[in-house]
């Protein structure tokens, strides 16, 4: 009986799901803010001439964003030290985050042009949707009408790293309603990712403590990484720790070399090379090699969906005025 109680319970928050996504739709500021996705698309793309790494920024700050609550914006809420409360933005997972800066650009356009009307939520969403784009991506329509949430709290940022296995991060996946495909689909936005030293140095010296590089990676990457990382000055500053693109061929652009490169031995992180080799993940990691089409189609297909976790519509939420602090 208990058995059957938490299956319909879990099949009811899913169908909850399906039912408030259903409430988002394509053009949700066309009467209130005809203008909004136009707005968001060029401060993008004036962006992303200046730093292509933008795309790369955006995306993950989106899934982060989405992998806490749900897509509610509550990873731009900035901590307050006179409350001791410290927000998700400060929380270890997200220490490295970027891309703030760009979508507050862009609500100070928004609201000097539509006041308290486009969400944070929807900023994200469409600057990560069109950043796509520009960077030789798939083009999608995405449904708006997301509301930013009321809560942001570093202890609930629970996401997984690079170094959890690809069962344990299909885990996850799945709390968020994302499948297996969706996942490895997904990871493939590591194909203009840039990352930092520490969150792969140990693969190319001392793996699991053996004093020796990971067996798994490429013997060439091994001794380029392990050059970039052992500097002869110790960094003192994040902006002082070495990164190296994720995808070591085209690495602005999204496209599926990234599947290819992890299926020559060629993935930076361990998640990355652990993709192509286990069995779960493998023979998606070799169609998407093979076929670039697919990866594209499955690619839009995943940012949609991805788009659409436990989002705020109707009267839930609000609409800030600032992405950084909840309304008063």
């Amino acid at each position: 009986m208990k058995i059957v109680t938490l299956l319909l319970v879990f099949l009811c928050y899913f169908c909850n799901q399906d039912f408030v996504s259903a409430q988002l739709k394509v053009g949700f500021y066309s009467s209130s803010c005809p203008t909004a996705e136009n707005i968001v698309k060029s401060v993008v793309k004036e962006k992303f001439k200046s730093d292509h790494s933008i795309t790369g920024a955006l995306l993950r700050l989106h899934f982060h964003d989405c992998g806490v609550r749900g897509c509610d914006a509550s990873i731009l809420i900035d901590s307050d030290p006179t409350n001791n409360q410290t927000s998700e933005k400060d929380s270890n997972p997200n220490f490295t985050v970027r891309g703030y800066e760009l979508i507050d650009e862009i609500k100070e356009k928004l609201e000097a042009n539509c006041p308290s009307t486009v969400s944070c939520a929807d900023i994200i969403t469409l600057a990560t949707r069109d950043v796509i784009a520009l960077a030789g991506g798939p083009k999608y329509i995405i449904p708006t009408g997301r509301r930013d949430g009321h809560v942001s709290n570093a202890s609930e940022v629970d996401l997984p790293g690079p170094n959890n296995s690809v069962s344990e991060i299909l885990a996850f996946f799945k709390t968020l309603g994302l499948n297996k495909n969706d996942m490895v689909t997904l990871l493939g936005a590591h194909t203009v990712g840039v990352v930092h030293c520490f969150f792969f140095q140990s693969r190319v010296s001392n793996f699991r403590g053996t004093g020796k590089p990971d067996p798994t990676m490429d013997p060439e990457l091994v001794t380029k990484l392990f050059k970039l990382c052992n500097t002869s000055t110790p960094p003192t500053t994040l902006d002082d720790v070495p990164t190296t693109f994720l995808d070591q061929n085209t690495s602005f652009i999204v496209d599926n070399q990234f599947y290819k490169q992890i299926l020559l031995k060629k993935g930076v992180l361990k998640i990355d090379q652990e993709l192509a080799l286990d069995k779960l993940s493998a023979p998606i990691v070799s169609r998407f090699a093979a076929n670039g089409n697919a990866f594209r189609q499955s690619f839009a297909k995943a940012m949609i969906k991805m788009g659409n976790i436990n989002v705020l519509v109707g009267d839930d939420g609000e609409i800030r005025k600032n992405c950084r602090v909840f309304n008063k």
